[in-house]
């Protein structure tokens, strides 16, 4: 029933939630597991991330706890002196959470993929590309209202998608 299986993750405890799913899943099916991390592709020409957080756009900076002066520097001016290599910094993230995600996998055919892009728009090119047949995602919303919402990400997938997608919720600890 399915030959492809499709996990995109961006490494939060939400989408390492469904991984198991979708492991027993190709497993089941001896299908290849895909793990697919997409390099988000909105830097702008300050160096910054922009992103979405209850509605509101915030430009933010990323990478590691080297960068805490420059988030400061940027703060003030809108711009830092370091050079804008910021891109590249997320894609070798993004290598560090396919290969994490995929080396605890034995008996399944496994491929990983790290891609730029809008993540939903991304995650679903990747899917018609690859022959995908199931999408597994993980919801991020835990307590209160955040239990019955879904991330932006996984509802656009789930509301666009032509292939099915599996969604798992994060258990509470």
């Amino acid at each position: 029933m399915y030959q492809n299986v499709l996990f995109p993750t961006d490494g939060s405890d939400g989408a390492d939630a469904a991984l198991a799913h979708a492991v027993d899943i190709a497993r089941q099916y001896d299908a290849t597991l895909h793990v697919l991390f997409v390099a988000k592709d909105d830097f702008g020409p300050s160096g910054m991330v922009e992103k979405e957080h209850d509605g509101v756009r915030r430009s933010e900076m990323v990478g590691g706890e080297e960068l805490a002066r420059e988030r400061k520097e940027a703060s003030k001016t809108g711009m830092t002196s370091r050079p804008h290599d910021e891109h590249g910094a997320v894609s070798e993230h993004g290598r560090h959470v396919v290969e994490d995600a995929a080396a605890g996998i034995d008996d399944v055919a496994v491929e990983t993929a790290v891609v730029p892009g809008t993540p939903y728009r991304a995650i679903l090119d990747y899917a018609d590309e690859h022959g995908v047949d199931l999408i597994v995602m993980g919801t991020h919303g835990r307590t209160g209202l955040d239990r019955y919402l879904l991330g932006s990400v996984t509802e656009k997938v789930i509301r666009t998608a032509d292939q099915p997608v599996l969604t798992v919720r994060m258990r509470d600890q």
